[in-house]
């Protein structure tokens, strides 16, 4: 565990009066950081109210940010608990990464504009998501992979935070293109 960067505290059989803090904290943090995201929202109600298909599609780029996001923290943080990734590789790391978020960008974003034009019938609608499915697979891509190693320079522990932080960024980056662009195009 000590070779992993653990302790006790994330031992899976440390004692519950050490565990449930640390993990409450955590999901405190999260429930701030998802008023955050809500207030990002709230920045395009009148765009939503205009086109309704909005509210309908936003779980659609949150979710495929998070999950490309956790995709590549989940990958640092395992090879930096291995001791593969270090500052040697990381640059390395963080193209191999972001060329992988933009490739899954492109072809998922053509998959999504396109049950979306289908769904709704609103070319439009489906080029506003692909538009935002683009640039949240590539941000959820970099910060997945860059921050496992902040938030160890910050002796914060990534496995525990990482994914709080994430959803954060993947959450409030995607809705924000999603509705930005929109509001660009439909007004």
């Amino acid at each position: 565990m000590s070779q992993a960067g653990l302790d006790e505290d994330e031992d899976i059989f440390a004692p519950l009066v050490r565990t449930v803090p640390r993990r409450s904290i955590w999901l405190g943090i999260n429930l701030l950081t998802a008023f955050l995201a809500s207030a990002v929202i709230g920045m395009f109600e009148a765009t939503l109210e205009q086109v309704v298909a909005l509210a309908i599609l936003m779980p659609v780029v949150a979710s495929m940010g998070g999950i490309a996001g956790t995709q590549a923290l989940t990958i640092v943080i395992r090879g930096m608990a291995l001791g593969r990734v270090g500052s040697a590789n990381i640059r390395a790391l963080v193209s191999r990464e972001v060329l992988i978020g933009s490739a899954n960008g492109l072809f998922w974003s053509m998959v999504v504009g396109l049950a979306a034009y289908l769904w709704f019938g609103d070319f439009t609608l489906g080029y506003v998501i692909a538009i935002a499915i683009i640039i949240n697979l590539i941000v959820a891509a970099l910060v997945g992979t860059l921050l496992p190693g902040y938030l160890k320079s910050m002796q914060i522990d990534p496995a525990l935070a990482g994914g709080v932080v994430l959803t954060t960024v993947t959450d409030v980056v995607g809705f924000f293109c999603f509705l930005g662009v929109a509001t660009l195009v439909y007004a």
